[in-house]
């Protein structure tokens, strides 16, 4: 099968021949968001390092080569690898939610008349809803704030974001200058899975901070956040760096905290404040911006910890027996 591809503008010739899984794996990639085509790219780099070869094109090409039973069996062994190196239930199903997804792909383009049917591990969500807690994060403010260099300013942006907005370390790095409007003090946020952004108004804290870092960064359009090392300065901050910033900025409190679990103890608090103020569900909602009221149940749950309580009563109503 030989698939026509256009170059791009400015290349001698219109047209150029394309190996069959190199023209699948630019379909697959194309029109995602620059983290799930980072995500899925990872993906299946580790599948074609399990099957020993140095392209994910490669990889590609030996899996559909292979009939229906085989191409199976092998996703079957690569799920079995998986998981004896302890990966998390989530990075395993992600990882053959991309290979099913991408074989699906070669199954619409008619290169293989089958799917992939390798289900995923069983997985418990949520597992940890607290993250470092309120106090932890005024610990990890406290720290940015006792530095007082540019990096400081930066990071407890940042922070602020991830913390008094709930948003994703996804959805902070990718901010630009333009998202932000100190005058009407709001910030336009791409979320998970959306195609358009959505206007968040900016608490006051949130917006000197940022304000604070525009003055040092300056206003000139581009990413909102910076790497300032040296090497890669004036690029756009990694949602690998903001990981390890905050995990530094928690081992120097002494605490073990991520990026996510800012974002959980922002849902936990909005869910115990939301039930103060006699308000439901629906408007944490809101804040949270997920899909289903399901997910916030569980922080809410956890929260009140009914089985701790109910543990409690059942235990004194055996001692009054």
């Amino acid at each position: 099968m030989t698939v026509l591809v256009k170059r791009p503008r400015g290349t001698a010739n219109a047209l150029v021949k394309a190996e069959p899984a190199d023209e699948l794996l630019v379909a697959f990639l194309s029109g995602r968001s620059e983290c799930t085509r980072r995500a899925y790219s990872q993906d299946l780099e580790d599948f074609g390092r399990f099957l020993g070869v140095g392209k994910v094109s490669e990889a590609a090409h030996l899996l559909l080569s292979r009939g229906h039973g085989d191409a199976n069996a092998l996703a079957l062994a690569w799920k079995a690898s998986l998981q004896e190196r302890r990966l998390q239930a989530a990075t395993i199903n992600r990882r053959l939610a991309a290979l099913r997804s991408l074989v699906q792909l070669a199954r619409t383009l008619g290169m293989v008349p089958w799917t992939l049917e390798v289900r995923n591990v069983r997985a418990e969500s949520y597992r940890d809803t607290r993250g470092p807690g309120r106090h932890g994060v005024r610990l990890l403010l406290d720290e940015v704030e006792r530095r007082g260099d540019k990096k400081a300013l930066r990071d407890r942006a940042a922070l602020r974001l991830l913390y008094d907005l709930g948003l994703r370390r996804s959805e902070v790095v990718v901010l630009d200058v333009d998202d932000v409007d100190l005058d009407a003090g709001t910030v336009a946020v791409l979320g998970k899975g959306r195609t358009q952004k959505t206007s968040l108004t900016l608490p006051g804290p949130t917006k000197e901070a940022i304000q604070q870092w525009l003055e040092t960064r300056g206003t000139e359009p581009g990413p909102l956040f910076t790497n300032l090392d040296r090497a890669r300065k004036g690029c756009r901050l990694t949602g690998t760096s903001l990981y390890r910033i905050v995990r530094r900025l928690g081992e120097q409190v002494g605490l073990k905290v991520r990026p996510h679990g800012l974002r959980h103890t922002a849902i936990t608090e909005a869910c115990k404040l939301a039930q103060a103020k006699g308000m439901g569900l629906e408007e944490v909602l809101d804040f949270s911006r997920h899909r289903d009221v399901k997910v916030l149940m569980v922080y809410r749950d956890r929260e009140r910890d009914v089985q701790g309580q109910l543990a409690a009563l059942v235990a004194a109503g055996v001692e009054g027996d």
